[in-house]
């Protein structure tokens, strides 16, 4: 995808993170922009302060848990504006702790917002964008989903979104080579951030009533909090350069996504330890403070 201008985006997780700045930089080009989130507040103001800059907005609450929330937002989409071009299926929420130790609810919040969010999005929008290609000779699209470096490894007490954001990945390589399989004018990422400052381990601040844990933390959930605090907290990429990356790539038609090169030695390591058959190996290897911290947390 190579021309944005009057081209339109559709944003989930919209109000912050990287929905926010996808947002930014979509109106900076001149694309018309549809903004969803669970946070009403956040979104409205997000939404006024990008009107004011004479961006055209659309911004609608949305659950991405909800497929009849996802169907609404693209109707809405396509009533204002009359086609999408770029969709960036971006909302994600986080959980940790020792995998068994997980909950029903805790296993629904995460899935239903990082993989059901993801799998509405693609089965709702790609086929309206296919619609377009048929109308437009001259249209061009593309599908962003965010995943991360958890779905790329399995770091120890985050095995929930470990789960989700590994099904990303494998959704986004199979609509990668589907949309392929058709000659559509759309291409496809995954995006596979690190540690970067999004709020996404605030997440459980704005958890749904309806999955609510009622019991307390246990101890190695609680330890994984505050070890994922700190590593979001330390680090050095913001999310406004991912954001410069992934438009990059989006004009490259580049599918994997990167904010942090360098720990792809980690991802070597375990395509290895599968082609070899070795047993998996510490994703800590190079930070064995981390599993210390950890290890401290769990026994109390």
């Amino acid at each position: 995808m190579k021309n944005f201008e009057n081209r339109v985006a559709v944003i989930t997780g919209a109000a912050s993170g990287f929905g926010r700045e996808f947002a930014l930089i979509a109106t900076k080009l001149g694309m018309h922009v549809v903004l969803a989130d669970v946070q009403q507040e956040p979104l409205t103001a997000f939404a006024k302060e990008l009107e004011q800059q004479g961006a055209q907005v659309l911004a609608m609450p949305c659950d991405v848990r909800k497929g009849e929330q996802v169907e609404a937002l693209a109707q809405a989409a396509m009533q204002r504006f009359g086609a999408i071009h770029l969709v960036f299926n971006n909302a994600g929420v986080g959980a940790g702790g020792l995998v068994w130790e997980s909950s029903q609810a805790d296993w629904e919040w995460v899935l239903g917002v990082n993989l059901w969010g993801v799998i509405h999005g693609v089965r709702v929008f790609t086929p309206l964008m296919l619609e377009s290609a048929k109308k437009d000779p001259h249209y061009e699209g593309h599908i962003v989903n965010t995943a991360s470096m958890a779905g790329l490894l399995n770091p120890p007490t985050m095995g929930v979104y470990n789960v989700s954001k590994h099904a990303v990945v494998s959704l986004s390589e199979s609509l990668y080579h589907d949309l392929s399989l058709v000659d559509a004018p759309i291409g496809a990422s995954v995006l596979c951030p690190y540690f970067v400052q999004t709020g996404i381990s605030q997440s459980h601040l704005h958890r749904p009533d309806d999955v609510k844990n009622n019991a307390a933390p246990t101890a190695s959930q609680v330890a994984s909090q505050v070890v994922l605090d700190k590593a979001v907290a330390s680090g050095k990429v913001s999310a406004a350069e991912v954001a410069e990356r992934t438009f990059a790539a989006i004009k490259d038609n580049q599918f994997y996504i990167y904010s942090h090169p360098a720990a792809l030695g980690n991802v070597q390591s375990r395509m290895e330890e599968i082609i070899t058959g070795t047993n998996p190996g510490d994703p800590y290897a190079a930070a064995p403070h981390v599993r210390e911290k950890l290890k401290a947390g769990i026994k109390g």
